[in-house]
């Protein structure tokens, strides 16, 4: 190891053991200023959430491990995009191949970053090739707020749930129309522009985007004796625009419709003399019709459609194409005050185009399921149950449940325990290409789901705008697909087949505190996700990893200091190719300058430290950004 290597894990080694202990100073803090804090309000905790129960519910009975984050937190993110904004928040990290635009995994809780289900406004994005979501290709700006649930969710969503759920809240109009518009520039050439506009009446109301990021980039690749290596900058042309409409068609009679597209175009490294580009298209649209039939039932009717495609050129071409359909009703029955019974029946149908299908360059399935959820909040205890049976077109029937009960034991400590099983549906290239199996052949089978069972409790405190809660997992998964030996398909390279298993298990902490003019938070993750086949940990996942965060008000001035810090990692499966931690400081400060108008800055990676989470590829060093913005009320 390098003496430079050697430091930067020694300052990521005293970030991680600094952090749980900042943590626990947090509940100190609150309690030696209790007195003063007692008749403050944790608005955090009236918040209503949909996604823990897919119905509403605030934010302080959610029993799951659920994060929230606000406009106002995704609007101090000057640089990057949902990635970077995920990976403060507890149970979550993120690798990346380069820069903004690089291809970009998120790992909840050591899972796979093909086992999150990730939805914009209620419409699942996946790719069934690669399986998931093109985190790279989501855009920031036209986000209202985020909610992510931690751990199995099958019960709720059916195929893919194993690790957790990110769902994406685009912004919704209403009052007097409201103009947003912003303009910054920064370092590595980037430009970055968006225009907003939203309003609304009781019976109308209206929101829609446009945004446009593009960077010149680095050269991210760093391999200088592989073939692949090209010595140009890497830069990125991102494009998204988005329109949501309400209407009140009658009384208890509200009508959706969402409509979104972007569009990400990054440089790579394929060849030395040519500029390779990966494409990524994404699409979702939805229409809803939500009805309040009287103060027990409500229904929610949907119809949804999303699209990914992903394609590279010129030296190594490639295109696949995904598209999911789904129909879903929903009713919600209040049996009184305080138990409610939710059911839902979906449809899902998958399209996969890809020229290594030998089903002729396309495949397709569907999956039919009815789940059923029983949600009670009887004075100082909780429960929810929750139970849903797929039949998929290739496999059959699966049955996922969970079972989560939580207490108040007063002085605001709450204590809650759960218990879930979940599954992921083998993707269509996994199944149906030159490297899925050949059924033809003696002895082989198709592949089967993967499937998942966890336990988890956790201890949660709050008072006032004090918050403490530990969360400890531990999630088996059986019958994992990974990419293996020759043999059982028509490919000499390699097949793929269920042959792995994984123990994901660890305690996760996050916390707040106002301590006088200054808002503490923090957050720490403690993980052990062992391949339990080779007793190796798995790939590109930290063991340790946490960050902390202080603002205040000074003036017409909000200030912001982030410290990101990560143990070392193993960037293979075999464990012999280290990733050494790391400390990051960020910094950023917004102020209003004038009635309607504010600037926004961020210096990213202040100390320009050497990052990889992936072999051979480095993220952005230090950088500066600067934004203006305008924002009237019309």
């Amino acid at each position: 190891m390098t003496p430079s290597a050697s430091r930067a894990g020694l300052r990521a080694r005293t970030l991680l053991a600094l952090t749980p202990m900042a943590l626990a100073s947090l509940a100190c803090t609150s309690a030696l200023a209790q007195s003063a804090s007692s008749s403050a309000t944790n608005h955090r905790l009236d918040d209503v959430t949909v996604t823990a129960t897919r119905s509403p519910m605030r934010l302080a009975d959610a029993i799951g491990d659920l994060t929230v984050i606000n406009r106002e937190a995704i609007e101090r993110q000057g640089f990057g995009s949902i990635a970077d904004l995920l990976r403060n928040v507890a149970g979550l990290q993120m690798t990346r191949n380069g820069g903004p635009g690089a291809s970009t995994s998120v790992y909840i809780r050591g899972a796979e970053t093909r086992h999150t289900v990730v939805l914009i406004d209620g419409v699942r994005i996946d790719g069934q090739s690669s399986g998931g979501a093109s985190w790279q290709n989501l855009p920031v700006s036209q986000i209202e707020r985020i909610e992510v649930l931690k751990g199995p969710a099958s019960a709720l969503y059916g195929s893919d749930a194993i690790g957790g759920v990110v769902q994406i809240f685009t912004r919704k109009g209403a009052g007097r129309p409201q103009l947003d518009l912003g303009l910054g520039a920064g370092s590595y050439g980037q430009v970055k522009a968006d225009a907003a506009i939203s309003g609304g009446t009781a019976v109308f109301d209206y929101a829609a985007s446009l945004a446009m990021d593009r960077g010149t980039g680095f050269n991210a690749f760093t391999n200088t004796k592989s073939s692949s290596y090209n010595d140009d900058k890497d830069g990125w042309r991102n494009y998204a625009g988005s329109l949501r409409l309400g209407g009140q068609l009658a009384e208890g009679q509200r009508l959706e419709f969402l409509g979104l597209k972007s569009r990400g175009d990054s440089g790579y490294d394929a060849g030395k003399n040519a500029d390779d580009r990966a494409i990524t298209d994404t699409l979702a649209a939805r229409l809803g019709l939500n009805s309040t039939w009287n103060a027990a039932l409500s229904t929610q009717l949907s119809l949804s459609q999303s699209e990914e495609n992903y394609e590279t050129k010129p030296s190594s071409p490639y295109l696949t194409k995904t598209r999911i359909r789904a129909a879903s009703a929903q009713a919600f029955y209040k049996i009184d005050a305080h138990q409610q019974v939710n059911a839902v029946l979906e449809r899902r149908e998958d399209r996969l185009e890809n020229t290594s299908l030998v089903s002729g360059g396309a495949a397709k399935r569907s999956e039919n399921a009815l789940g059923l959820s029983y949600l009670a909040t009887l004075g100082a205890f909780s429960l929810q149950a929750h139970g849903r049976h797929d039949k998929d077109s290739e496999f059959g029937g699966i049955d996922t449940g969970s079972l989560s009960a939580g207490y108040k034991l007063g002085g605001g400590w709450r204590v809650t325990a759960s218990a879930g099983n979940a599954f992921r549906a083998p993707t269509l290239y996994q199944r149906g290409s030159v490297y899925g199996p050949d059924l033809s052949k003696p002895g082989v089978a198709p592949l089967r789901p993967e499937r998942a069972h966890n336990q988890e409790a956790g201890l949660g405190w709050a008072d006032g705008g004090y918050d403490l809660e530990v969360t400890t997992f531990h999630n088996r998964v059986t019958d994992l697909i990974v990419f293996g030996a020759a043999g059982t398909c028509n490919s000499t390279f390699g097949c793929y087949g269920n042959v792995s298993r994984a123990l994901l298990k660890g305690t996760s902490l996050k916390g707040g505190a106002q301590w006088g003019p200054v808002r503490l938070s923090g957050t720490a993750e403690f993980i052990d996700p062992t391949d339990s086949t080779t007793g190796k940990l798995l790939p590109r996942r930290a063991k340790r990893f946490g960050t902390l965060r202080a603002e205040t008000v000074v003036k017409d001035w909000t200030l912001g200091a982030n410290v990101v810090g990560s143990s070392a990692r193993w960037d293979n499966a075999a464990n012999t190719t280290r990733l050494t931690g790391y400390g990051l400081l960020n910094l950023d400060a917004q102020v209003a300058v004038a009635k309607d108008w504010r600037v926004q800055l961020n210096l990213d990676n202040a100390f320009d430290r050497k990052i990889q989470t992936a072999n051979f590829y480095q993220q952005a060093g230090r950088t500066v950004f600067v934004t203006l913005r305008y924002s009237p009320t019309l």
